[in-house]
């Protein structure tokens, strides 16, 4: 039985999901992994919604790491295939809940079929004015910084920054995330202690939540009980 909203407020502004236990899930029961994932699927709809229902502005997930082409080659074609499949079926519904797609990470390394249905998909939603829902894919925390070095040595060669004015603030600009605030809270499934790679940079003063529950068994509810947990916590960022 579903509890009560009221004590969910103030809302966190921006949710990050490492979405965890596909594959222990579809074991358990059995099935190929590739069932995990396409279960896994199914939550991502319901969390989406549930997002976007009690008005949290924005959402990251933890979609395909950057480790993750490591995986079995079968695996990781039956993924890329799966998010196809995902984004044709779903852009029907990101328009009618009013969700803006986005996506970080290294994207020229996706299949190109891949790379132009999520180009096709983000820019149908681009004037969506809802939740933003943000997959992160072919993403890794450190590779983001070194591409963010990058990034941050080439505005300087071109004389655009000086190497004076650099701080967090100016670094942060050059990151994957620049269009983004930091996360307020990060939910983990499936009971690792870890980050495994994923934001470093902007969850620095993030607060973290951890269920033993794997993906495709979290519910809208388990995502209310971590906001009510988030709640629970003093949030001093260093300060007293």
């Amino acid at each position: 039985m579903s509890r009560p909203d009221d004590d969910l407020k103030p809302i966190p502004r921006h949710i990050a999901m490492i979405m965890d236990g596909n594959g222990r899930w579809a074991k358990e029961r059995g099935l190929p992994r590739t069932e995990g994932h396409r279960a896994g699927a199914e939550t991502v709809r319901r969390v989406v919604e549930c997002c976007g229902e009690i008005g949290v502005e924005f959402l990251t997930l933890y979609a395909f790491s950057s480790e993750n082409w490591k995986r079995p080659k079968r695996e990781v074609e039956a993924l890329m295939k799966l998010l196809e499949i995902f984004l044709r079926g779903e852009l029907p519904l990101m328009m009618r809940q009013n969700v803006r797609l986005q996506a970080i990470g290294r994207l020229h390394d996706l299949p190109e079929s891949c790379q132009n249905e999520l180009h096709r998909c983000i820019e149908a939603t681009s004037q969506n004015s809802g939740l933003t829902l943000i997959l992160a894919l072919s993403y890794g925390g450190r590779e983001e910084i070194v591409d963010g070095v990058k990034s941050l040595l080439q505005s300087i060669e071109r004389g655009h920054l000086d190497k004076a004015m650099i701080d967090g603030e100016v670094f942060s600009k050059h990151l994957y995330t620049r269009y983004y605030p930091d996360p307020d809270l990060m939910i983990r499934t499936s009971g690792e202690m870890r980050l495994s790679n994923f934001l470093l940079w902007q969850l620095s003063y993030t607060e973290f939540y951890v269920t033993e529950k794997w993906w495709p068994d979290f519910s809208k509810d388990d995502l209310k009980d971590a906001i009510r947990a988030f709640h629970r916590r003093s949030r001093r960022f260093g300060g007293v």
